[in-house]
């Protein structure tokens, strides 16, 4: 039995109590990714509404990821992750009383989104920072695989789980089992001792607006001297940009008007789902000389979602051919993750991993914004086959950076 464990999580206890709080929020998580469209909808919302609802909780990623990037390299990860859980804990029950007493409007979604997504925006660079506190470095493959390999389960039992909630108790009820994924995994994480790193015990003066940008400053010059990380950051912000709004927004109107709504809309993303998990599987196996140079042309073959969900095939070929794409898509982040905390140093891995964050994730409200109004234009499927004709030729480019295709699985030691 013991050798079912993977040996990540055998040998780095720490990161599997990290592990187990964030498996059961991701839970939520993916719960709650299929339900806060049809909450918009639900209350009388548009396309347009899906979009600003979505935008509405990436928007603070432009404000306050690079502040949340310097906090994570200066003050202890987990506990500002601590925080971060506990605050998105209070607004999705919020919204869920909200919904299931039928008050509910856009107006009061939009605003507990963008209290949601501040607090994500400091929860994601700290995240991303706290692993190597938590794992050595061989194991730091092994790690990233198992946390994608969870959020990509998520998407195969949220759906499901979030398609009975919606039917059942509505999307207040699927939003108040997230809010209670994150108070578990606020537990977790005050249970947390992570490896303390000196940039965690801060110099007097560290807190003025000079040191402040002094520090941000430093984070860019490691992006900025890294070819290989402001190209893989310039495709993954077109990704996040071009393609993710197909998912967000495009795609459950689509099954709204044509495939049935949310059930349909639930196979596919379970679909993209098990592709995630077999992907995840292989990334964890996956021991290549040049890593980086497999993840560039697994991000072409995922920027074909937007078509595919458009394409207007059967729904079991969609769903199928979305699996194609999860696999793709595990494939590339398992590997960006695990290069980051690689070649990046410590003790400025979060501020380098916050510029990562504001160029797609925070860029992503302009692409959720646009994506609705466009398609009201175009029509929904013009606008999805144009989203592939865009991010296909981005992800080829990057494959082409020869800093990308020779980057080594480690550092090269450097001679005394």
């Amino acid at each position: 039995m013991r050798s079912l464990i993977p040996a990540v999580l055998r040998e780095e206890p720490q990161f599997a109590r990290l592990f187990i709080g964030q498996s059961l929020s991701v839970l939520g998580d993916r719960v709650s990714f299929v339900a806060v469209p049809f909450a918009v909808l639900s209350v009388g919302g548009s396309a347009a509404d899906v979009g600003a609802v979505a935008a509405a909780g990436l928007l603070p990623t432009l404000l306050f990821t690079l502040v949340g990037g310097v906090w994570a390299d200066r003050f202890r990860r987990h506990r500002i992750m601590l925080v971060s859980d506990v605050v998105r804990c209070v607004v999705q029950g919020i919204a869920a009383v909200l919904l299931l007493t039928g008050v509910a409007a856009v107006t009061h979604l939009v605003l507990l989104m963008i209290v949601f997504g501040t607090a994500d925006a400091f929860f994601m660079p700290a995240s991303t920072g706290l692993i190597p506190q938590v794992v050595g470095p061989d194991r730091l493959r092994e790690a990233n695989a198992l946390r994608g390999f969870v959020r990509s389960a998520g998407l195969v039992l949220g759906p499901a789980l979030a398609g009975g909630l919606v039917l059942l108790a509505g999307a207040g009820g699927a939003l108040a089992l997230d809010a209670v994924t994150f108070a578990v995994s606020a537990a977790f994480l005050a249970r947390l001792r992570p490896r303390t790193t000196a940039a965690e015990t801060p110099e007097p003066g560290t807190g003025t607006a000079t040191a402040f940008l002094g520090e941000l400053r430093a984070g860019w010059i490691h992006v900025r001297s890294r070819p290989w990380v402001w190209s893989g950051m310039a495709a993954i912000s077109v990704y996040h940009v071009v393609v993710l709004p197909s998912v967000f927004v495009l795609g459950p109107v689509l099954a709204e008007k044509e495939w049935g709504g949310a059930a349909s809309w639930s196979a596919v993303t379970a679909g993209f789902g098990i592709g995630a998990v077999v992907g995840d599987i292989t990334a964890y196996r996956l021991a290549a000389r040049r890593p980086m140079a497999i993840g560039a042309a697994a991000l072409a073959v995922a920027s074909c979602q937007a078509v595919i969900i458009g394409s207007g095939a059967p729904l079991a070929l969609i769903v199928t051919l979305e699996a194609v794409t999860g696999v793709a898509v595990s494939v590339f982040f398992v590997t960006w993750d695990t290069a980051l905390q690689t070649h990046v140093p410590e003790d400025v891995l979060s501020r380098v991993s916050s510029y990562d964050y504001l160029l797609s994730s925070g860029l992503m409200p302009l692409g959720l914004a646009v994506a609705g109004p466009v398609s009201e234009v175009l029509g929904v499927r013009p606008t999805l086959y144009a989203m592939t004709a865009l991010a296909v030729p981005a992800a080829l480019a990057l494959l082409c950076v020869p800093d990308v295709r020779r980057l080594p699985a480690r550092p090269t030691p450097v001679a005394p």
